[in-house]
Order: C-alpha cells, then sequence, then structure tokens
C-alpha cells in the first residue's frame, strides 16, 4: 500500500500542493501589492499632469481673450474659445471684469461609459481652474475651465490595461519559475519517497535516488544512499547467514550430506508424488562392514575420512535427481527416483558397490578397505510409506551384512502377487 493510498490520508494535502499554494499566494501578493502602489502612482502623477495642462490651457486662452474681453465681444470670445478649445476640456466660460458671463463653450458630451468617466474624474478629483484675464497689468476678466472626463478616462483606461498587463505577466513569469523551483524540490522528495516505499513493502535495497540540484536534498538524498548501502550489506549478511545456518541444519558437517531429517522430509515427498503419478521410486540403505575396526586401528581421524571418502563415491555412482544422505554414524541412504523399473535400482547398488572395491587412501598416505552392506527396497512393491520403505531397506541390509556382506540384499515383497526386486 502506497503512503497515499492510507486511510486517511487522501484528507492530507500533498507537498507540492502545499508548497504550489505557498508560492502562487506570496506571488499573488507580491503582484496585488505592486499593482495597487503602482496604480496609485499612476492615478497621483496622471493628476498632477491633468491639472498641471489644464493650467497651460486657462493661461494661454487667457493670453488669446485678452482683446475680446477689453472690448466686451461675446461673439468674438465665443469664436476664440472654440478656436483654441481641446479635447481635455469639458467646459470652458469666460467673464468679465464684473463677473458677467460673456462666452461659454461645452464639450459634445460622451455617451459611452458616462458612469467609469465621471468615477474616473472624482478619483481624479480635479476642480474648475480659474485664470484671470490681463490687459496692461490690469484684470479685464476670467476664464474657467473644467476637464473633460472622457479624456481622463481614456488615460485611466489605458494606463490600467498597460498596468493589467505587465502584472499578468509578472504573475506569468512568477508562476513559472515557482514550478521550476518546486520540481527542484518536490522531485527529489518523491525519488526518496518511492525508494523508501520500495524497500519498505519489497525488499528492493538496491534501489537508489538520484543527485538532486539542490544542495541540502543532494546531501539527504546521498545520506539515504549511505543507509541503503549499510541495509543491503547487513541483509545480504543475514542471508548468508540464514543460508549457513539452513545448511547446517539440513545437512552433516563431516560429509556435506543430508541428515536423516532433511533427507525423512525428501522421501516422504517422494513417495506421495509416486503414489499420485503410480510410478516406482527405490531406497538404498547403505552400511560400512568394519567401520569399528577401522577406527580401532587408524583411529577416528582415520575414520572420519574413510566417511568422507565413502560419501564422496556414493554422490559420484548417482544420477541427477537423486540423493543421498548420511543415517548415522557409518550407516548411509540414498533415495533413488524416477525409476522405470524396479531391477533398475540393482544397477545403482552394483554401481556403488564396484566403486567400494578400490581402497580408500587417507591423506597419511596409508590405503583402507571399505566394504559396504546394502539393502534395497522399492516402493510400493515392499512398503506403502516412507518410514516403511527405509525400514525395510534397513532390514535387508541387515540381511547382507549377516551374509558374506559386501553386497546388496532385496527387501521381502509387500504383497504376495507383487513383483519382486531378484535378489
Amino acid at each position: 500500500m502506497k503512503p497515499h493510498d492510507r486511510p486517511g490520508a487522501a484528507a492530507r494535502p500533498t507537498l507540492y500542493h502545499t508548497l504550489r499554494r505557498i508560492h502562487l499566494s506570496v506571488a499573488l501578493i507580491a503582484v496585488c501589492t505592486a499593482g495597487l502602489s503602482l496604480t496609485a502612482l499612476g492615478l497621483a502623477a496622471l493628476r498632477v499632469y491633468a491639472d498641471h495642462n489644464l493650467h497651460l490651457i486657462a493661461r494661454s486662452l487667457a493670453y488669446t481673450l485678452e482683446a475680446p474681453v477689453v472690448f466686451r465681444d461675446p461673439a468674438a470670445t465665443r469664436e476664440a474659445l472654440v478656436a483654441i478649445a481641446t479635447a481635455e476640456v469639458a467646459q470652458a466660460s469666460v467673464y468679465d471684469r464684473d463677473d458677467h458671463l460673456l462666452a461659454e463653450w461645452h464639450h459634445p458630451a460622451s455617451v459611452r461609459f458616462a458612469g467609469l468617466q465621471r468615477l474616473a474624474s472624482r478619483l481624479m478629483d480635479l476642480g474648475p481652474v480659474e485664470q484671470v484675464i490681463l490687459h496692461e497689468t490690469q484684470v479685464v476678466g476670467t476664464v474657467r475651465l473644467s476637464a473633460d472626463p472622457a479624456n481622463l478616462f481614456q488615460f485611466v483606461a489605458s494606463g490600467l490595461l498597460g498596468l493589467l498587463a505587465c502584472l499578468l505577466l509578472t504573475a506569468v513569469s512568477a508562476h513559472y519559475m515557482s514550478s521550476r523551483m518546486l520540481v527542484h524540490i518536490i522531485e527529489p522528495v518523491r525519488n526518496l519517497m518511492r525508494v523508501a516505499h520500495a524497500v519498505r513493502s519489497e525488499r528492493a535495497f538496491d534501489q537508489r535516488t538520484p543527485p538532486a540540484r539542490i544542495a541540502e536534498l543532494n546531501a539527504l538524498g546521498e545520506d539515504f544512499n549511505g543507509l541503503l548501502d549499510e541495509l543491503e550489506s547487513w541483509q545480504d549478511q543475514l542471508q548468508h547467514e540464514n543460508r549457513s545456518l539452513a545448511h547446517r541444519a539440513s545437512h552433516d558437517s563431516l560429509t556435506g550430506l543430508l541428515n536423516r531429517a532433511a533427507f525423512e522430509d525428501a522421501l516422504h515427498r517422494a513417495v506421495r508424488f509416486a503414489a499420485a503419478s503410480r510410478s516406482h521410486v527405490g531406497v538404498l540403505y547403505l552400511d560400512s562392514d568394519a567401520f569399528k575396526e577401522i577406527n580401532d586401528t587408524f583411529g577416528h581421524a582415520a575414520g572420519d575420512e574413510v566417511l568422507a571418502g565413502i560419501a564422496q563415491r556414493i554422490r559420484a555412482c548417482l544420477r541427477e535427481g537423486d540423493l543421498v544422505a548420511r543415517i548415522g554414524g557409518d550407516e548411509f541412504a540414498v533415495l533413488v527416483t524416477a525409476l522405470r523399473r524396479p531391477a533398475d535400482i540393482i544397477q545403482v547398488a552394483e554401481h556403488i558397490l564396484l566403486r567400494m572395491k578400490d581402497p580408500v587412501q587417507l591423506s597419511s598416505g596409508a590405503c583402507i578397505e571399505a566394504s559396504l552392506s546394502v539393502g534395497l527396497a522399492v516402493f510400493p512393491l515392499h512398503a506403502q510409506t516412507a518410514a516403511g520403505l527405509l525400514q525395510k531397506a534397513d532390514e535387508a541390509m541387515y540381511q547382507a551384512k549377516r551374509g558374506r556382506g559386501g553386497c546388496w540384499q532385496s527387501a521381502q515383497p509387500h504383497l504376495a502377487t507383487a513383483e519382486a526386486v531378484p535378489g
């Protein structure tokens, strides 16, 4: 089960989504703060510019309207207003020295975005601008101008669109850089999580995390890999010790052959398979004819060498798939599987007896004759169980030993009508 499949883990956000949400929040706050600051600065600068521009227009009109106002000519005053008024002016009024209205001009009102235009005008807070008209340093009249909200709205809208485009580009760039940074952080963490999960669930101690670009994460990965190296070494050592213990538990320490318990287990399995497949399984029970005399004459060390030599020769006479075990002392047992005919076991016994006619040479240079007596038993002719088969082969071996020794003897058939192995 993966970590995110555990109960209750689905409600927990992942590290990637947590860091991404934090980075996006920080970026959004930064972008919004910068946007609001730039908007406020832009509006303040635009207001100063609009106010300054409106005063310039008022001074230009005051200079142009000097003569019409001196003569108090409304028609000429209006013509001058129409000629010089710009799109930045919504309304222009000219008054004489007695504050009587001489002429007035209105810019055609725009019906599009009227509400937004009024909002822009209130945001800019541009009041009417007054400029006196002088003639030879004497005040002869006044010009009063009002800014055009449509023109202000256009300026504000253009500035906001440009600012929005810049902020959008900044947000996209911040998101891209944040994603790149998250990849450098999250990918090593995911590799650590993947390897740790494989080690825990599959005991895959050969897994390793790849290098990371970030120094701290790379150091963490290297330490984790070092820990896996130690765990893998410990696992190999433990497996080796387990194999060694298992081998010692099922094998004889002197000859390296199977012990009695392991042989009986293999015999039980072979008998069950033979019963199911209606085939034959044979057992040879072998015993040294003069092992006590060898020990008494040459010593126990020489006896151990003789036992090891007997085991080696028996093993060399068997086919692949046959088993040999040291039952105890100087007694050995052979399991012969896949017999085509019950009589085929005789060839195995005679082959072993033929090899044992050659003396066993000791490390001291002495040669010792170590003949064997062999008892034969075949399933299901002589017994119907594994224990019975081994007992029948043991009894046949004692019959061979009571005879002349160095020969083989077949067990008596279990059923009177069964085919017996020739004896």
